[in-house]
Order: C-alpha cells, then sequence, then structure tokens
C-alpha cells in the first residue's frame, strides 16, 4: 500500500467530524492500473462526477484529475488498485449540509487482489444471499459511501465454494452481487437487471453494454425475474478489477460457460489489460 493523499498531499488522517465517516456522506470508484494506466478510467471518472452532481458535492474535477497523474507518478504506480473517495467533509449541523467546509478528495493504492485463474475460465458458483437491496431511487446506481448491504450480505458465507453472492431486492427480483454486476444471456440477448431502484451501476457493466451496442447485440435492460434467470442459457457477473466471472451454479441450478459469456470477456480483459 502506497500512502493516502489528502486533498492532494499526503497524509493519513482525516477529521473525526467528516460527513464521510458520519454519514457515509460521498462516493468512491476502486480503478485497477496496469502498465501506469487506469483501466476504464473514463467510465470511472463520468461516474464519480454524475454521482458527486446528484449529491451536490461541488466536485473541483480539474484539481481531482491532475492529483491522480501526480500520485501514480509519484509513486510510479505500474499496476494495482487506486481507490479514489470523495466526502462532503465537515460541518453542517445533524444532517444538513449546509455550512461544510471544502469537500475532501482521497487517493490510497493497493496491490491487485488475486483472484482463481478457476474463477475466469471454469466459472464461480453463486452464494444465495438472504440480506435484501432496499429500494431507493434516489441512490441508486451511485457507488456511495453507505455500503452496509453488501457488508452484511458479503457476511453471509466464508466458504472458498462460493466466490460471490447473489442480492435481491425486497420483491425478490435478483439485482447484482456484493461486489459485481449480473448479466443473462437467454435467445441471444444479453440482458441486465435494471438499476434505476436498487444497486450499483457497475463500470464494467457500463463497458459491456456500450460495446455489445458496437457489436450490434441485442441488448436489454429489464426487471429480471429468479424464474428469467434459471430459464437462462448462460449467467456471468462482472466489474472493472476483477473483469467477467462465468456462473455455473446457483441454489439448484447451473449453466455452462457460454460463448457469448467468452466473448465478452475477451472484450473486458482487453479493456482491463490494455
Amino acid at each position: 500500500m502506497q500512502p493516502l493523499w489528502l486533498n492532494g498531499k499526503p497524509q493519513a488522517a482525516i477529521s473525526v467530524l467528516d460527513r464521510g465517516l458520519a454519514y457515509g456522506d460521498g462516493v468512491f470508484e476502486t480503478l485497477r492500473i496496469h502498465n501506469t494506466s487506469p483501466s476504464l478510467f473514463y467510465l470511472h471518472i463520468d461516474r464519480l462526477s454524475s454521482s458527486c452532481e446528484r449529491l451536490n458535492i461541488q466536485l473541483d474535477l480539474a484539481v481531482l484529475l491532475r492529483e491522480i497523474e501526480a500520485y501514480i507518478q509519484q509513486y510510479s504506480i505500474t499496476s494495482g488498485v487506486l481507490k479514489i473517495i470523495i466526502t462532503r467533509g465537515s460541518g453542517g449541523r445533524g444532517y444538513n449540509p449546509a455550512g461544510c467546509d471544502e469537500h475532501r478528495r482521497i487517493l490510497a493504492s493497493f496491490q491487485a487482489p488475486e483472484y482463481p485463474e478457476t474463477h475466469s475460465k471454469q466459472g464461480i458458483r453463486l452464494f444465495d444471499c438472504q440480506t435484501r437491496l432496499g429500494i431507493s431511487p434516489a441512490t441508486a446506481g451511485m457507488k456511495h459511501l453507505n455500503r452496509l448491504e453488501q457488508v452484511l450480505a458479503r457476511s453471509e458465507w466464508n466458504s472458498d465454494e462460493f466466490a460471490e453472492g447473489l442480492m435481491q431486492d425486497i420483491d425478490l427480483k435478483p439485482v447484482e452481487g456484493t461486489m459485481s454486476n449480473l448479466f443473462v444471456v437467454s435467445g441471444g440477448t444479453l440482458s441486465t437487471p435494471d438499476l434505476s431502484q436498487s444497486g450499483v451501476a457497475g463500470v464494467c457493466r457500463e463497458f459491456i453494454l456500450r460495446q455489445a451496442k458496437i457489436e450490434k447485440l441485442d441488448v436489454a435492460i429489464t426487471s429480471l425475474s429468479l424464474e428469467d434467470m434459471y430459464n437462462a442459457e448462460e449467467v456471468f457477473v462482472c466489474n472493472s478489477v476483477a473483469g467477467v466471472w462465468p456462473v455455473i451454479s446457483y441454489q439448484n441450478r447451473s449453466w455452462p460457460v457460454g460463448k457469448l459469456t467468452k466473448r465478452i470477456q475477451g472484450w473486458v480483459n482487453k479493456a482491463i489489460y490494455r
């Protein structure tokens, strides 16, 4: 792990009054770095900027971009994971954000996680998480700092038998994994759950949707049911650090590692490890 930066300077301490700590009032991005470049960078920055705008956090994007470039160069980071955290700062009485000082920009880098090669080649089993995602249109899609639902869901299993868990909303509709987005393939159509009510609109998900349109695939962003998932021909999950993992088992249902999944995996690997 490299030193942490706070607002462009090496610093590992933050005020205990920071609203990111007190209320989860902020957002974050986790980027894969390969050959000194953050992968899918423009998509991460677009989501970060959009999320700050939705939360009315006045992000100085030009300053942040300069700090990211300086941070990577300062520590000669050629590979790993870069984490960007934006908080609203300190101040304000209770939940009221009025009177906050300047937003805070935190940069940290870590070694990239090492996942078994079998996850991407042979596929994974999904755990059946019982923690449900609440309906929250105001925050749906954002990668905000309150990730308690995911924390609770991920604490439900500790076995290596499952590499990821499926999370459903309160209406028992599949939404996403604890750290990934969900796709299914049925009748040649690539479908992913609509995330306008809950879930995180992942950067890897967005890349796949854009590339699928370029490749002229039939794409659907829709409200999936468990039956839709059970009847699918292929299932996979994805994120911008791990890439694409075929899903071969969930509950008593199983799927092969499909041709379209492998094709999409190639797109993502090329984008991450370009």
